[in-house]
């Protein structure tokens, strides 16, 4: 097979997408809308329960990412979006005078049985366990471990997303493992659901 004739990777084909949008390629910001809306709805609604603030927070999402059509490069379009996600609705959060709980245990970074740290589980005892111990670490701690393990994400992106340096990211992800192995007093599942 001819190295032209491979598929783009996702995060490729996100780039290819915004250079052509950045020039003006509607279908190609119709591409990109289509590409991660699904993820901005899951992704916000780890925040809010609000389904019609989420929806039209990620309709103006869009609408200022094609007005205002950045000549800043990106490195990541999913992390840009996600980022921005999150300060539109701290925003939003802040216009009706409520506060977005993003650091309190409120947020429901909860880990469903569909993801692939719990799919792998074959005994419900285990997901249990790993489930009650995440929920007992740090919104911080679940929010990286979702951003890293769930969404597959660089470093680079989870630091952006979180606005923190690269360095910080890799001390908190270390950390919220460490902490679970803690909770999980020396098992074995929390390791083997990561590989």
């Amino acid at each position: 097979m001819d190295i032209q004739t491979l598929p783009l990777s996702p995060a490729s084909e996100d780039i290819r997408l915004w250079e052509a949008f950045r020039k003006g390629d509607r279908d190609a910001f119709a591409a990109l809308f289509r590409a991660h809306y699904e993820l901005l709805y899951r992704f916000g609604g780890k925040f809010t329960a609000d389904s019609e603030l989420l929806e039209d927070t990620i309709q103006e999402l869009f609408i200022e990412v094609w007005q205002a059509k950045s000549a800043t490069p990106i490195l990541s379009v999913k992390a840009y979006l996600l980022k921005a996600l999150k300060y539109k609705l701290l925003k939003a959060f802040r216009k009706t005078g409520k506060l977005l709980p993003l650091y309190d245990n409120d947020v429901n970074f909860e880990f469903s049985h569909e993801s692939m740290l719990i799919a792998e589980q074959e005994n419900a005892e285990k997901q249990r366990r790993v489930l009650a111990a995440l929920q007992k670490l740090s919104h911080r701690q679940r929010e990286i471990i979702y951003l890293k393990y769930y969404q597959n994400l660089s470093y680079e992106e989870v630091s952006e997303i979180m606005n923190i340096n690269y360095q910080v990211a890799r001390n908190l992800l270390y950390q919220a493992i460490k902490s679970l192995k803690t909770i999980l007093a020396g098992t074995m599942e929390l390791f083997l659901l990561l590989l």
